[in-house]
């Protein structure tokens, strides 16, 4: 099972389709932005990327600065619920491929998650 957390308008994201696409890998596609991951699934996600949730944060994003988030210390759990609020703040694109995920920045990234 493989799912591609997508947001069409990203060259990245567009890419990282055609990469499934080229490697024949069959996909369920999540535009994210439209159906928001719950703070559980986005729990499970940073679990299996393996990082913290603060490093699935895209902090150059203008509504990181709005929200003043660069000023406060969050809780993994605070960011948790950040990134559900706001779904804008997801790094992307991310792929789940089986018991593993990767972001794909860069597209090597995911190449590397296929092949293990």
């Amino acid at each position: 099972m493989t799912t591609i957390y997508h947001n069409p308008r990203c060259s990245k994201s567009r890419q990282a389709v055609e990469l499934l696409e080229s490697h024949g890998v069959e996909f369920d596609v999540v535009k994210y932005l439209d159906a928001p991951p719950s703070e559980k699934e986005l729990g499970r996600i940073v679990k299996l990327l393996g990082i913290k949730p603060e490093q699935l944060v895209r902090k150059k994003e203008k509504l990181f600065g709005e929200l003043g988030l660069g000023d406060k210390q969050l809780s993994d759990n605070d960011w948790i619920a950040t990134l559900a609020a706001h779904p804008k703040l997801i790094e992307r694109p991310i792929v789940v491929h089986g018991k593993k995920a990767a972001i794909g920045r860069p597209l090597e990234n995911i190449t590397q998650l296929l092949d293990e």
